[in-house]
């Protein structure tokens, strides 16, 4: 039964929707049938994978599937590493919550995971997994064959490991297209890092991993719609066949899938450490620096406060109580301006929150749209497609945009759902 609270995240459909509209580049060529569209597409999406008992059952898999991945993870990175993986300790533990090491516990399961799936896409597995998203995006969403598999493609892969597979047709794509591909990496996110959220949020969210992978597969049409409000098609545009052969990622055996993909994920898994020890060191020097002034309202200044005031009504918008709003909005302003790893950190140690809440921001979250994520996007589609570099810079500020509120319209729309359906 629906709740004045379900009835609430309606504003928020309506205001990540307007916000766009307003800094759209043609106002009066709102795509009213892609936004019914995709909007159906994310509903039927989420009553089919938390409503129908077998989807159930194979979310439930989901999730067994990744504890088992975490637990295999664990178990090499305490060969390596000890009891500094969260093996056996060597003296009594006073505060077992310590023993959880970022370092130890979620990076290596970035490795582990972007192997896998390099062996997953060198037996075909993944690449017929990202035709069928995209044969789906491309008559639900009206995109040509090759935007829509790049679409479907960096649900998995990342957003620009998506763009790779079509990387023939990039310079071919209308401003428009290229743009959609832009915003909707930043509103998805990589299957390694999907695993590393889960692995976060175990013990604060029940089935974890069926939301992140949830969040992250229905995030895509939100920035699909947002992307088009925001920069409307082409008229000119014309569809296409879906084409996986004229840029594909190959591997010569398993054996070197999985040792490129060790390879990857390496890099991967230090440029989040990277960005996670640079960020936070800024993010405290700046509270430090906001500390010493005076004190408002009895608090004292720092960047949490000022964005949880900043985004709050946007976090209400989505479902979330009034009285919850403020450290809600704190968090969304984490993850635009730090990661969204340190807002998931963040959302697993926020304990008082109402499960409901952590479940509403788990979606909102789980996108790659913050300021780390403008340069990545510039530096990978300069090497892509160099010739469009302007053209990316001209388009990735407001891609961010796109991809930060297409998490937040996921967000809201999950939490106009009832609480039953997802089990609470």
């Amino acid at each position: 039964m629906l709740r004045p609270e379900n009835v609430q995240a309606l504003a928020g459909l309506a205001l990540t929707l307007g916000l766009c509209w307003l800094v759209s580049e043609n106002r009066k060529r709102f795509p009213w049938v892609l936004a019914i569209a995709a909007l159906i597409v994310q509903v039927l999406l989420v009553l089919v994978l938390f409503g129908l008992p077998q989807a159930q059952q194979l979310m439930r898999g989901v999730n067994g599937a990744v504890e088992g991945l975490g637990s295999s993870t664990q178990a090499g990175t305490a060969f390596v590493f000890g009891f500094l993986a969260g093996g056996q300790q060597p003296y009594p533990v006073s505060n077992p919550g310590a023993g959880f090491i970022f370092a130890f516990r979620v990076m290596p399961v970035i490795l582990v995971v972007c192997a896998l799936s390099a062996l997953l896409w060198h037996w075909k597995i993944l690449k017929w997994l990202a035709q069928g998203f995209g044969f789906v995006f491309q008559k639900t969403l009206g995109l040509r064959g090759p935007p829509a598999l790049a679409t479907a493609a960096t649900i998995f892969m990342g957003q620009i490991e998506g763009p790779i597979f079509i990387r023939a047709y990039l310079d071919k794509l209308s401003r428009s297209e290229l743009f959609m591909l832009i915003a909707v990496g930043m509103a998805c996110v990589s299957g390694s890092t999907m695993v590393a959220y889960a692995t976060i949020l175990h013990d604060v969210l029940p089935n974890a991993a069926a939301h992140v992978l949830t969040a992250s597969i229905i995030s895509a049409p939100a920035g699909v719609l947002l992307a088009r409000v925001i920069v409307p098609s082409d008229p000119m545009e014309k569809g296409g066949d879906l084409d996986l052969s004229a840029e594909d990622k190959t591997y010569g055996s398993a054996i070197d899938a999985v040792m490129k993909g060790t390879t990857d994920g390496l890099q991967i898994a230090l440029n989040v450490g990277a960005t996670l020890i640079v960020f936070v060191a800024l993010a405290t020097m700046v509270d430090k620096i906001l500390g010493a002034m005076p004190p408002v309202g009895g608090q004292p200044l720092s960047i949490a406060r000022g964005l949880g005031v900043i985004f709050s009504p946007l976090a209400w918008s989505m479902g979330v109580p009034w009285k919850e709003a403020g450290t809600a909005g704190g968090l969304l302003g984490v993850k635009l301006i730090l990661t969204e790893f340190t807002a998931f950190i963040k959302l697993a140690g926020a304990t008082s929150l109402d499960p409901r809440t952590r479940m509403i921001l788990t979606y909102a979250l789980c996108g790659f749209a913050n300021i780390g994520s403008v340069g990545m996007n510039v530096a990978g589609f300069s090497v892509l497609v160099p010739q469009r570099r302007q053209e990316v810079l001209g388009l990735v500020w407001k891609a961010m945009m796109a991809g930060f509120l297409a998490t937040c319209l996921t967000g809201s729309l999950v939490g106009l759902m009832p609480r039953s359906l997802f089990g609470l």
